[in-house]
């Protein structure tokens, strides 16, 4: 993400049409404090942080999960944006597909990929170990009831561990919920998202 600073965090009153985005200095201090974190790290406000604001509890339960996600895990950081985007695609999230997008483009370091796994995971240019990994998540996001044992077992044998595994089925739940609060309350991506990564 981009390296200069902002001076002041900036909430969006477009970062979702259909609830009021609450005012900065009217936040808790820990929520304002994790948003000007985060603005200093991206270079803007993303209006997820916007957005979730409107309910601090919820928003610290989120964010608290968000980080254990990608902070305790066996799978690497570009893997876990693979499986967003990919659900999030199937899931038609504009949101994330737009602000995941351009995180699969950074760990990634490749700025088609994102677009690839939006449009059909299953034409990306991708391993076949992450092939298998997008097909299980697709199927816990599509047809939840349909996921069994033969489904772990082959990512057993595409080299995940058990952990890892857990991890596939952790995010892939999450970002499930992620992507129908973002679609509930209409969350639209920050512009700066459209372009980073693409160069």
């Amino acid at each position: 993400m981009s390296e200069h600073a902002v001076d002041d965090p900036v909430l969006n009153d477009d970062a979702m049409a259909r609830f009021p985005v609450p005012d900065l200095e009217n936040l808790p201090n820990d929520l304002r404090e994790r948003i000007e974190d985060e603005t200093e790290r991206a270079g803007f406000t993303p209006n997820v942080f916007a957005a979730m604001a409107y309910k601090p509890s919820h928003f610290r339960a989120f964010f608290e999960y968000h980080d254990a996600l990608v902070e305790d895990t066996a799978l690497e950081r570009e893997e876990i944006e693979m499986l967003v985007v990919a659900v999030s695609g199937v899931n038609h999230c504009y949101y994330c597909n737009v602000a995941h997008g351009a995180l699969v483009r950074i760990y990634a370091d490749d700025p088609l990929l994102a677009d690839q796994l939006v449009a059909n995971y299953r034409t990306a240019d991708i391993s076949d170990t992450h092939r298998t990994m997008l097909d299980v998540a697709v199927k816990l996001t599509e047809r939840p009831t349909d996921v069994e044992r033969a489904d772990l077992e082959a990512l057993r044998e595409a080299g995940f561990s058990e952990e890892a595994i857990w991890d596939i089925g952790a995010v892939t739940a999450f970002y499930n919920l992620s992507n129908r609060l973002a679609m509930f309350a209409e969350m639209r991506p920050n512009e700066e998202f459209h372009t980073l990564g693409r160069e």
